[in-house]
C-alpha cells in the first residue's frame, strides 16, 4: 500500500510540475484550444493556485465550466518584449492605434453577449468620437479596418470572441460585412493582470504624458507589501505605514522568483542590493532550489546569476536559436563578432556585420537586400538579442551578456546553389544550451 500511495504522490509531483510550466507559457489557457492541458489544469488547481501564490505572488483562477484557466502574471518592471501581435503573416506588435482600439473596444463588449461585427463597430466609432483625447475610428478607411480586424483577431484567439456565423477576415475588404459573434464577458473581464484598475489612476489626459512613468508603476503597486513602491523604494504618495520585517521579505521572495520564472536568465547585476541578499541567504537559496525543483526545471547556478532550464521546453513561449524570421537567424550569427568584443559593437559595426551576412549570403534576407536593410536587419537582431538576456545596450555600444557565452557557432554554408540559406545557416548553427533557456 505504501508503494502505491509513493507512486500515486509522484504521479501528482510530475503532473503539477509539468502544469506550472505549461501555465507560464500561457498564462491564459483554455480548454479550446488545449484541452489536454486545461483537464490537467482543472485536476490540480489547488496545489497549482498554493505555489503560485506562496512563490511569485500571482493568482490562479480556473473556471471549468466556463473552460478557462487564468494566472495573472504581474511585474512590477515595465516590460515590452512581448508586445500583442498581429495575427497575420509577420506577425508585427501592436502599434500605439491598434491598442487604443482594442482597450475601447473591450470597454464596449463588456455588455454584450452577442453583438456583430458592423455593431461593434458602430459602438467604437461613437466612444471614440465622444472622447477628446482619442481620433475617431474611421471604418471607411481600409487601414482603420485592418487595425479593427487585428484586434478582434487577437481576442479570438484569447476565445473572449467566437464568430458564429462568417469571418473576421472579410471586413477588411468590405465595412458591409457580416459577421456574429459571441461574446464571453467573464474571460474578458479577466484580461487585465494590473492589480489596481486604470480607471483609479484616472487624470486629466494633458498631464498623462508627463506623469506615465508614475502612473505605470502606480498599475502594479501590491497593498500586500506595505508602504513599499514596486522597484523596492518607500512609497510615500499613499501615506500608508512602513512595512513590516514579514512584508518586506514578502516581496523579496516574490519579486526575484517573479523575474526568474518568468525570464529564466537572471543576472545578478540586475538584482537590488536587498534582493541579492535574500537570494543569497541560506533561507532564500532554499526556497528558490525548492521552487525550482517543484515546477521541473534545472537550475544552474553561475558567478554571474542564475538560469532555469526546461528539459522538454514546456515553458518555452520563445525559443533561441530559433528560424522562424530572419531577425532570428541574423540574432544566431551575430553572436559570434558580438561575443568577440568584449567592449560592445557600436551601431556602425553592427551595420557592417549585417551587411556581411548579406554578403555572404544573398539568397537570404531579400527584405533587407536594400540600401538601408543592413541597419535595419542588425537592429531587429539586437532586439531579439535583447529579449532574450544574451545583449544589453550600453554607452552607446551593445555588449554581450553572459548568457551569450552559452552558444557556438559552427559553420554557415550553403549546401545547394538554389537552396536558401536561411535554413542552412540555422542547421549549422548549434547551441551549446538547451533550446528551453529562454521562456
Amino acid at each position: 500500500m505504501s508503494t502505491l500511495a509513493n507512486q500515486l504522490a509522484a504521479a501528482e509531483r510530475e503532473e503539477v510540475a509539468r502544469a506550472i510550466r505549461l501555465l507560464l507559457a500561457r498564462p491564459l489557457l483554455t480548454e479550446a484550444a488545449d484541452p489536454a492541458g486545461f483537464e490537467l489544469v482543472r485536476r490540480r488547481r489547488e496545489p497549482l493556485a498554493q505555489w503560485f501564490d506562496y512563490t511569485c505572488g500571482w493568482s490562479l483562477v480556473v473556471e471549468p465550466r466556463r473552460g478557462h484557466a487564468r494566472l495573472t502574471k504581474v511585474r512590477t518592471d515595465p516590460d515590452g518584449s512581448r508586445p500583442a501581435r498581429r495575427t497575420r503573416s509577420g506577425r508585427a506588435p501592436f502599434d500605439r492605434r491598434r491598442y487604443v482600439l482594442l482597450c475601447v473596444t473591450a470597454a464596449e463588449l463588456l455588455s454584450i453577449p452577442m453583438t456583430t461585427i458592423g455593431v461593434l463597430a458602430d459602438r467604437v466609432v461613437q466612444a471614440t468620437a465622444a472622447d477628446r483625447a482619442l481620433t475617431a475610428f474611421d471604418p471607411v478607411h481600409r487601414p482603420e479596418r485592418m487595425a479593427f480586424v487585428d484586434i478582434l483577431k487577437l481576442l479570438e484567439s484569447y476565445d473572449v470572441l467566437r464568430a458564429v456565423d462568417g469571418t473576421t477576415e472579410t471586413y477588411v475588404e468590405t465595412a458591409e460585412a457580416k459577421v456574429l459573434y459571441r461574446v464571453d464577458t467573464t474571460l474578458l473581464m479577466r484580461l487585465p493582470a494590473a492589480p489596481v484598475g486604470a480607471s483609479r489612476l484616472a487624470v486629466p489626459p494633458d498631464e498623462v504624458p508627463a506623469r506615465f512613468e508614475d502612473l505605470l508603476a502606480g498599475l502594479v503597486r501590491e497593498r500586500r507589501y506595505g508602504g513599499v513602491a514596486g522597484d523596492g523604494s518607500v512609497d510615500e504618495t499613499h501615506h500608508e505605514p512602513a512595512a513590516t520585517d514579514a512584508q518586506r521579505n514578502l516581496r523579496l521572495r516574490h519579486s526575484v522568483l517573479r523575474r526568474l520564472f518568468d525570464d529564466p536568465v537572471l543576472y545578478r547585476s540586475d538584482l537590488a542590493e536587498d534582493e541579492l541578499a535574500y537570494v543569497t541567504s541560506l533561507t532564500g537559496r532554499q526556497i528558490l532550489r525548492r521552487s525550482v525543483e517543484q515546477a521541473g526545471f534545472l537550475l544552474e547556478e553561475r558567478a554571474e546569476g542564475f538560469l532555469l532550464v526546461d528539459p522538454d521546453g514546456t515553458a518555452t513561449d520563445a525559443r533561441f536559436p530559433d528560424d522562424t524570421s530572419t531577425a532570428r537567424v541574423a540574432a544566431l550569427l551575430l553572436l559570434e563578432p558580438l561575443c568577440a568584443a568584449p567592449a560592445g559593437l557600436l551601431p556602425e559595426q553592427l551595420a557592417e556585420a549585417g551587411a556581411d551576412l548579406l554578403r555572404r549570403f544573398p539568397r537570404w534576407a531579400k527584405a533587407y537586400q536594400s540600401a538601408d536593410g543592413a541597419p535595419r536587419l542588425a537592429e531587429e537582431a539586437v532586439r531579439v538579442l535583447r529579449d532574450a538576456g544574451l545583449a544589453r545596450r550600453t554607452a552607446g555600444r551593445v555588449v554581450a551578456r553572459p548568457a551569450a557565452y552559452r552558444y557556438r557557432l559552427t559553420e554557415a554554408t550553403s549546401r545547394d546553389a538554389d537552396a536558401d540559406a536561411d535554413a542552412d545557416a540555422v542547421a549549422d548553427a548549434v547551441a551549446d544550451a538547451a533550446e528551453g533557456d529562454r521562456q
